[in-house]
């Protein structure tokens, strides 16, 4: 008997990429930390051996190993003739991941909500501090008391006899009399 594993082909970055269990990817920067798990959502296509599964119930879910950088791409523009020369670098951001499961959404929900169920007892120890924000609104109220004496605006400085806005103009030189 052939042991065969399920394999999907899922969309990230712009880039389209073949995955199954265990495979690891480097894949456009994405966000979160080494060790944290992301799931890629947009699956385009799964299956097992040589059958084709129904992508909208699969998904994919990986661990991030780390945040990379890969090799250095030289830029050079050159004009022949015209001492034009520019070099720049780029490396780009990248993300390793380590595909961990590729199967049934439905398993895979199953397992989340304990997860959620962990995180979901902070938040209620967050949801707490949110009660004592309406004691706080009514501090800036009182602020608003002082706000309304708002400090005398700065008077312009006293102008000066004969001073005007405009540099003084150019006085045209005396003509010379003409010599007879």
């Amino acid at each position: 008997m052939e042991v065969t594993t399920m394999f999907a082909v899922v969309r990230t970055g712009g880039k389209q990429y073949r995955v199954a269990a265990g495979d690891k990817i480097a894949v456009e920067k994405l966000a979160g930390e080494a060790g944290d798990t992301v799931t890629l959502g947009d699956v385009l296509l799964a299956g097992e051996g040589d059958k084709i599964a129904d992508a909208s119930k699969v998904a994919v879910s990986a661990e991030i190993i780390a945040q990379a950088k890969s090799e250095k791409v030289v830029v050079f523009k050159k004009r022949r003739r015209h001492n034009y020369r520019r070099k720049a670098g780029h490396r780009q951001q990248l993300t390793l991941l380590r595909i961990t499961a590729v199967g049934d959404s439905k398993a895979e929900k199953k397992a989340a909500p304990k997860k959620e169920e962990a995180k979901a007892a902070p938040a209620k120890e967050e949801a707490a501090p949110k009660k004592a924000a309406p004691a706080k609104k009514a501090a800036p109220a009182a602020k608003a008391d002082t706000a309304e004496k708002k400090p005398a605006a700065k008077k312009a400085a006293p102008k000066k006899e004969g001073a005007t806005d405009k540099a003084p103009a150019k006085k045209a030189p005396a003509k010379k009399a003409e010599k007879k």
